[in-house]
């Protein structure tokens, strides 16, 4: 389908802030900004399972929509998750109640990489209800606001398929690095090309931004990270915009999100890949000075932290201003420094997202004064 086919963009505030446009207010999204916390997500979800949701397009469609019908928020982002990847590839994954994702049959030893995992399989056949539920969310949201497609990234991904479930140390991964670093850039080389169809036939179906989700840093060492995530990060990058050019696809702002890896913030802006740089709560003020100064082009993403929500509507304000004044009106995306939790009140996501909204627009409404 080519862009000619959708409904013409409404609200373009996170595209022309992408471009290094001027904007009259902060654009904000919220990862997992469509789940748990949400009554009528509760409704579907009491209904049909995770993944249920997740491969029936027009299940998957209702539910990236359901905050944007409730919030004003600037973005959609596809409901779906980052381990369909290794689902498509052969192996099993469950989502536990009140635990999350498990592999009952995880990759053991690299013998396992070549008995588990299918290396024929193609993501344009194995996803295919990804793509059809990102054409279809597309057009129903009928050009209210940009849709961002996503991935998770290859160590991310590794850490999951090794681990079996969510680890605080993520040892038998790290194992692996150390032990077995040849097997572990063939997975992870096995995994940066499937993650780079994936994301090129999200763009292709519709998808106006991608993000690439790198959750696993926190238990890298800065050379671990170096040899293990960045090298792929890149070549990701680099690869979808290659692909794209191949096929005649116009190339979209490719968003990328190493949390805990503050160590590599750095060598990630030098890169010159990333159109926007999404950071986590621990990120220091200098840091973002830094950052800007090294790459005038640079937009950030984040950071607020998730907790913050559950502040009172005065100190939750309070905080939203205390990022703007960091952050800046420019080349800024306003979001969490990681996904909303489960628990969360509605009141006060509303709260955070006219706050962004109306304090940024004041700022821009008082610097515009200033200078006149």
């Amino acid at each position: 389908m080519s862009s000619n086919d959708f409904p013409s963009l409404k609200n373009d505030l996170i595209l022309r802030v992408c471009r290094g446009e001027s904007v009259e207010r902060v654009p904000i999204w919220i990862m997992r900004q469509a789940g748990r916390y949400l009554p009528e997500y509760k409704a579907v979800s009491a209904q049909h399972s995770f993944f249920e949701v997740c491969r029936t397009p027009s299940l998957a469609c209702e539910v990236t929509l359901q905050p944007v019908r409730r919030f004003d928020l600037d973005a959609a982002i596809i409901f779906s998750d980052i381990l369909v990847i290794p689902q498509a590839l052969g192996m099993q994954v469950e989502m536990i109640a009140n635990e999350g994702p498990c592999f009952p049959q995880p990759l053991k030893t690299p013998d396992d990489i070549n008995t588990k995992l299918d290396r024929t399989r193609q993501a344009s056949v194995e996803l295919k209800y990804v793509y059809e539920a990102i054409t279809l969310t597309r057009r129903t949201l009928d050009g209210q606001c940009p849709l961002i497609g996503f991935s998770g990234a290859p160590w991310t991904l590794m850490s999951y398929m090794i681990e079996g479930k969510a680890s605080s140390t993520m040892s038998k991964a790290k194992r692996w690095l150390y032990s077995y670093e040849k097997e572990s850039h063939d997975l992870l080389g096995i995994l940066a090309k499937f993650i780079i169809d994936h994301l090129v036939e999200q763009i292709a179906a519709g998808a106006q931004l991608v993000q690439l989700f790198e959750s696993h840093c926190a238990c890298l060492t800065p050379d671990l990270f170096n040899r293990f995530s960045l090298p792929y990060l890149s070549q990701i990058a680099k690869g979808v915009r290659d692909e794209l050019s191949k096929r005649q696809i116009a190339s979209v702002p490719f968003i990328v999100f190493a949390k805990d890896a503050h160590y590599g913030l750095q060598d990630l802006s030098s890169t010159g890949l990333f159109d926007v740089i999404s950071l986590d709560w621990t990120i220091t003020s200098a840091c973002i000075k830094s950052l800007r100064n090294e790459n005038s082009k640079l937009v950030l993403q984040g950071n607020l932290d998730p907790c913050a929500l559950y502040s009172s509507k005065d100190n939750l304000e309070k905080s939203v201003r205390e990022m703007l004044q960091v952050f800046g009106t420019k080349q800024y995306i306003a979001n969490l420094g990681h996904g909303i939790y489960p628990d969360m009140s509605v009141d006060n996501v509303k709260w955070f997202i006219d706050a962004v909204h109306e304090i940024s627009k004041g700022m821009n409404d008082d610097s515009n004064a200033n200078k006149s």
